[in-house]
Order: structure tokens, then sequence, then C-alpha cells
């Protein structure tokens, strides 16, 4: 078969299959354009998810009639004024966008240049362009594509609902809406909650405000400031305490040099400097924005311009790890303030039907001995009694009967410790729990969370210094594995050694422990072992992290068995010792495995729980 050339259209349509995908991606196209044109409003509506639909119209420059028929062909753009590639400063510079989308579909164009008098109209109905022509219309731009691969049907098919592409553009919106808060956002049509983000000022108290509006109004007190610059290289934004998170990661936004990327390597960073206070499952909320000279990013290295490339990959990855647990460590004693407020969720009274009226003697009764009325809660409003004090007061359940461990609440408490961020220790609930007084609320605090976080840190700290302290063990230990779990661990005795465990053989399947670190010594020394072997089977697994990460997951794991138990009573004055050890330690508000180790409720929360407010 000869070789020949393919026919103008055919290659516009060939080229359309790279750029646009699907709707979303040529919104994308389009309000990428209208923010390289200046544009400080730009109103977005898609029908039928954008199949039927989409509509882009901004306030920007403009278009001049020579340029607006220019526009519509391949590899024409005014975005690299003298041709160099390696330092772009535009979102779009392909010169595909417009073309490629006229070849799928209809395309509508209407722009008016500052300071002309009248405006321009093109249409081009599946690649073929028709003329320029004079019409009327606001300074800025207005496009219009219908029937989205109507000459390309077979595209049709790989769409999804209308409804689940609608929803790929709005995303596509709120991540360029957060790359530029200067910019109002306007987004309507079917299957989409319409949304305005109105412009913001400069600067960072803006973008926080922009964020809020995009990412939920919990963010702006859940959030830690980042600003931080290395050689060149700017990061600023914010990222969320690792006590607020989401279950995927939709809400891990970048933005690089203006430009909203999903990119390996960045979302590879935030995991490595989450590692150590979140769950693995879990993904942080977080939008950073990266600035360096372009020459040192290539940003040509997909066609929907997603992706990026950094000359220095490992620099830039360390330098957001870097930045991101410096943050974490100045704002770790901070737990997420959704804590508090899910706790009183649960605390207030559900709808449902009303209950059965029951004598006071029964509902008494039921209390006392946890019977199907023991879940009951008294109404805000609750009607009077039937009968006279004097004739139910024997029936009530003895109200003073302690429940819980109250010692704490027998001390006085200082002035100055009240103040403290933690409060004064005042009971501890079911040996578990500590309830703290502060001058607006209280806080309860799970302290064997708390304290495997300060053991932990305890030990991250020794190793750094002079090494993790030892205690020989009286009697050594003898512990058995499985076979592949103890010559595992004895693969790895040298690096357990300078972590303070010393192992050695003592015949198949068996181990002798001799020495452990201090700060674990009188925990299960079979559950630490069994927990060291899970974390080096786990090295083999998650990929070649470094040696240091792999320190601190084992350090991480034996620092749960030399923590407070729970269910040990604990005196008033060991209480308050460990609220002020979590105020004095970095990462305090979230234990190894990213739970939090404490909630705090206002008071004027509490007041209002009570009908008091």
């Amino acid at each position: 078969m000869p070789v020949r050339r393919l026919d103008p259209i055919l290659v516009d349509r060939i080229a359309a299959g790279e750029v646009v995908e699907r709707p979303a991606a040529a919104v994308k196209e389009l309000v990428e354009n209208a923010v390289d044109a200046g544009a400080t409003s730009i109103e977005i509506a898609v029908e039928a998810g954008g199949r039927r639909l989409i509509r882009v119209v901004d306030d920007g420059q403009g278009m001049s009639p020579d340029d607006l028929e220019l526009a519509v062909e391949r590899h024409a753009t005014s975005k690299l004024p003298d041709g160099d590639l390696f330092a772009i400063q535009t979102l779009g510079f392909r010169g595909e966008a417009l073309p490629s989308i006229g070849a799928v579909a209809r395309l509508a164009i209407t722009t008016r240049a500052a300071g002309a008098e009248t405006a321009s109209t093109l249409t081009v109905d599946g690649g073929v362009k028709g003329p320029v022509r004079p019409a009327s219309a606001p300074k800025g731009t207005r496009i219009e594509v219908t029937d989205l691969f109507s000459a390309t049907p077979a595209r049709l098919k790989f769409l999804k609902s209308d409804r689940s592409e609608a929803q790929a553009v709005a995303e596509i919106v709120k991540r360029l809406a957060i790359a530029h808060p200067t910019i109002r956002f306007t987004l309507s049509g079917e299957h989409i909650t319409a949304f305005t983000y109105p412009p913001e000022p400069e600067g960072e108290h803006g973008f926080l405000r922009r964020l809020a509006r995009v990412l939920g109004s919990d963010f702006n007190d859940n959030a830690m400031g980042i600003g931080v610059e290395r050689e060149g290289v700017r990061i600023h934004g914010f990222a969320s305490l690792p006590t607020y998170h989401r279950g995927t990661s939709t809400a891990v936004h970048f933005v690089v040099n203006g430009r909203p990327v999903r990119d390996k390597l960045l979302l590879g960073a935030v995991r490595g400097a989450y590692a150590d206070v979140m769950h693995s499952d879990r993904h942080p909320v977080l939008a950073l924005m990266i600035d360096l000279d372009p020459r040192l990013v290539d940003v040509n290295v997909h066609p929907a311009k997603t992706e990026v490339r950094f000359r220095d990959p490992a620099f830039v990855r360390g330098f957001v790890v870097a930045a991101i647990k410096e943050a974490i460590t100045r704002f770790g004693f901070r737990a997420a303030t959704t804590g508090g407020l899910r706790t009183l969720d649960s605390l207030r009274p559900h709808s449902g039907p009303p209950p059965r009226p029951v004598s006071v003697s029964h509902r008494a009764s039921a209390l006392r001995h946890g019977g199907a009325y023991a879940g009951w809660q008294a109404p805000l409003d609750p009607a009077p009694p039937a009968q006279g004090l004097h004739e139910s007061q024997g029936s009530l359940p003895d109200l003073m009967a302690p429940s819980a461990d109250s010692r704490a609440a027998l001390t006085e408490i200082q002035a100055e410790t009240e103040a403290s961020p933690l409060g004064a220790a005042r009971a501890q609930l079911h040996g578990t729990y500590i309830v703290a007084q502060t001058g607006d609320g209280i806080v309860i605090v799970d302290q064997h969370a708390a304290h495997e976080r300060l053991v932990y840190e305890r030990l991250k700290r020794e190793r750094a210094a002079t090494g993790i302290g030892r205690q020989m063990l009286l009697i050594p230990d003898v512990v058995e594995l499985d076979p592949v779990d103890a010559d595992r661990v004895l693969a790895e005795a040298e690096t357990l050694e300078s972590l303070g465990l010393v192992v050695e053989s003592f015949g198949p399947g068996a181990l002798l422990v001799r020495e452990v670190p201090s700060a674990l010594a009188g925990g299960r020394i079979k559950a630490l072992v069994q927990d060291v072997a899970d974390a080096l089977a786990e090295w083999g697994q998650g990929g070649p992290s470094p040696l240091e990460e792999r320190l601190d997951a084992v350090l991480s794991r034996m620092s749960c068995h030399g923590s407070i138990r729970a269910g040990r009573r604990l005196r008033p004055e060991e209480m308050d010792a460990l609220l002020r050890e979590m105020e004095a330690t970095p990462m305090s508000g979230q234990c190894n495995h990213g739970r939090p180790t404490y909630v705090e409720l206002k008071l004027s929360d509490i007041e209002r729980l009570f009908g008091r407010r």
C-alpha cells in the first residue's frame, strides 16, 4: 500500500483525539485560553455533560478579525512570541485546542478586542471553517461548542453518563479556580450544582478564602500555612492538619507556575510527608503553588498538559516533603476541629418517633439495669411531671453514684494550668480517657494514643542524637515466630540493634531477646518482636522508600508497646504531666496511625447542646 498524505480534516480529528478526549478536556482548554487572555471573569455553562453544549464567556482582551481567522488553524498561537519552548509563560501554547475542537464539533466564536468598534464571529463545523463576519458583542470572547464529537460518533460510545461528565467539568473548573484565585469563576448547567467563586485579593489571605470556598469551610480552621523558598524554587499555600483527611486524593491540588497538574512525583512527595502521621489509606487536603524558572520544568510532556517533568525531580520532591513536614512539626500539636464537631453531633438527640409514655419508676429501673430504655434522652423542653416531686423522688436513679474516676477533680486548679492549650486534668473515664478543663471548654484525651506518639517522638530524638538507650533484660526472653519472620528479623539484627533491640538466633523459628529500648522496658516483648517482623515484611512491599522512613516505620511499631495502656488508672499529677508533654511535643495531635489523640469541645457549643444558648 503506497504512502500518502492524510486529508487535513482527518489530521485535525486525529489530533483532537489526543487533546479533547472528553467534554471536561474541551472546557479545560477553553478556560485556560480565557485565563491567558487576561480575563477577570469567566462563565462556563454545559448541557448534557458538555456533549450538547459548552459555553465559555470571558472579559479578556479579545481578538481582532485577522487573529480570529488564524486562531482556528492548526499550530497557530499568540503564546510563543519568541518561539522558545523552554520558557513557556502561559497555560496554552500548542495552538491545537480550537482547531481540534472544531474538527469534532460545531464551534462558534464571537470576540471583540479592547478598543475595537465591532466584534467578529466565526464558525467551524466538523473541520470546515466559515468566513469571519462582523457581530455585536462586549469586550472579550464568547465560545460555544455544540454537538461535541458529532463528527466522530465512535467517540461518544466511550463517554460516561451526562452526570459523570458534568462532574468532571466541575472538577476541572475547581482546579483552575484554585490556581487563579483573583479571577471570578461561574459554572452552571445540567447535573451540576451551580456555583460562583468571587475574585479574591492577591496574597495568602485571598488564597485561603478561595480554598475555603472550593474545599469546604472547615478547611479554613484546619489548614497549615506553608511558605518556603530555596534555590529559586518557591512553595506556598496551605495543607491540612494530619487529622483532617479524605478517603481519596482528589482534594490534593498542585499548581506549577499557574498550571494545575496531577503529577505522580508530587503525589508521592505528599504521601511521604504525611507517612508518619496519617494512615496509608487516607489522604490530606492541600493546595500548594510551586513557582520556579520555566526553564527548570518541562510542561510539554503530555498533550493535555496535565503532567510536568522537572529538571531536578529529586530536589523538588525533597523540597516538597521538607516543606510539608516543617508545617506538620509546627502545627502538629493541633487536632482537627472537626473531631469536636463530630463528638457534639453524636450527643445531639436524633429525630425519630416519640417514645411511649413510661412511668418514672419504670424509667429509673431501666436506666439502672441497662434495659431497653437505657438510651433514653430527656427532651430539651420536657413536659411537667405527672406527679409531685415528693411522690417520685424515691424512684429516681442514684445520680450521685460515681461512674468514673474523679480523683483529679479533687485537686485545686491552678490558673496557669487551666490557661494551657490542653487545660488542667479533672477526671479519668473508663481508665482510658482524660478529661481536662480549659478556659473556654473541655478536652478529652485518649491516653494510649497520646502516649504512643510521645514515646515515638522520644525514640526518634534519641536515634538522631546519641542513639537509642538500651536496657538489658535480667533474663533474656525467648520469642517464637514463624521461621520466615524469624529469618527476616535476624537479617536486620544490626539495624535493629541501632534501634535498641538486640536479638540473636535461638534455634529454628526462635529468637533470644537480650536488650530492648529503655523507653519500652516493661512492655510485651513477644508482641514487640512480632510487630517489628511485620514492619520489616512491609519493607519489601512499599517500594524503594528511603532508609530514614523505613527506620521510622519500625520505631512507630515499637512505640506502641511502651505507651500507657488503656485501662490503667493515672494519678492527677500523671495526667497533668501527660498533657504538658503533649503540648511540648511536635505532632502530638495525632497518634502514629493518624488518629486524633484528643478532641476539644467549646463551652459555647456544649451550652447550645443543652439549650442554654
